[in-house]
């Protein structure tokens, strides 16, 4: 029998958390079940929305949720508080914009379960993430072709033993800015011989505002961070495969540079082209379009700050 605390860091998103915490109240397990029972604790990671104020009032309606503040420090300090106060030997990461079904810990319980019997004590599950725009209705998104990850440890939906992030040492605070800090703590639990376990039917929805041209600075400055904070995550583990994953070769720089004429397709040139397949409804399309540029941004983050990291 396992006691599950779920881990959900949060800062600015009291909309979809509302969504996110009625899923969470509104699992189901069958009899019998290895589920002896769970927590939810929402990290407020210093919210200026009111986020708070709301979830203190509503107590009554959420009654698996503990409340647990900081000031703004990132998720990693966030999913760390969280750990520390979770009373489960099982922890199962979600990020507050996620919506699940009413069996998702039920799935992961019983595939840790079986993993287990199946290969030992060093295994965690890796659920399955839809990305959606439909905030009304987030769980009628199909699976799509983009939404295939090949991540080995992310919080978005992950399910581990408690004793198996606190031996590897938590997430790296260092990771300030955008990106990383759960890949990156990934490569430590894979050194510990841990192995993923993929859990597709423990699905959870990840909703998105749809795609506009407003939020391009925003995306740009993020991919910024993201090769910043890449930079970071090599200098941790000098390694090709962490290259490949920052996109830090020059198979990446080619690659982005051919696709962007070298930088001429970006946020001004394909604008038009973004609109209009905004205005047709197909702003997941836009999007997709727009990683084009966005790649490269992040391709040129990355060399630019290991650039400065060598002259420093």
């Amino acid at each position: 029998m396992v006691f599950i605390s779920v881990v959900i860091p949060t800062y600015n998103r009291q909309p979809i958390l509302e969504k996110c915490l009625r899923a969470m109240e509104q699992q189901q397990f069958p009899d019998p079940t290895p589920v002896a029972g769970y927590e939810i604790i929402v990290v407020d990671d210093g919210s200026t929305d009111g986020t708070v104020a709301w979830l203190t009032a509503e107590t009554a309606q959420f009654p698996h949720v503990r409340l647990v503040q900081q000031d703004h420090q990132g998720p990693a300090a966030a999913r760390n508080l969280g750990v520390h106060r979770a009373q489960g030997d099982y922890i199962v990461f979600i990020d507050s914009d996620l919506v699940v079904l009413p069996d998702f810990l039920q799935c992961h319980a019983a595939t840790l379960v079986e993993g287990q019997a199946r290969l030992g004590q060093r295994v965690f599950t890796y659920g399955r993430v839809i990305n959606t725009c439909n905030f009304d209705d987030p769980t009628s998104e199909p699976y799509k072709v983009t939404d295939f990850s090949q991540a080995y440890f992310a919080t978005g939906n992950v399910a581990i033993a408690k004793h198996w992030l606190l031996q590897a040492g938590l997430f790296d605070t260092q990771f300030t800015l955008y990106g990383w800090e759960d890949l990156e703590l990934g490569v430590r639990l894979k050194q510990l011989g841990l192995t993923l376990i993929k859990c597709p039917d423990a699905v959870g929805y990840h909703w998105h505002p749809p795609f506009s041209l407003a939020q391009v600075p925003k995306l740009i400055d993020q991919e910024i961070q993201r090769g910043r904070m890449g930079v970071l995550f090599y200098q941790k583990h000098p390694t090709w495969d962490v290259r490949l994953m920052i996109q830090m070769t020059w198979l990446h720089r080619v690659l982005w540079g051919v696709l962007t004429l070298g930088g001429q397709l970006n946020e001004k040139t394909l604008a038009p082209l973004l609109q209009w397949l905004i205005d047709r409804g197909k702003p997941q399309l836009a999007l997709e379009v727009a990683r084009i540029f966005l790649n490269w941004y992040n391709v040129q983050g990355v060399y630019a700050a290991y650039a400065e990291q060598q002259r420093g």
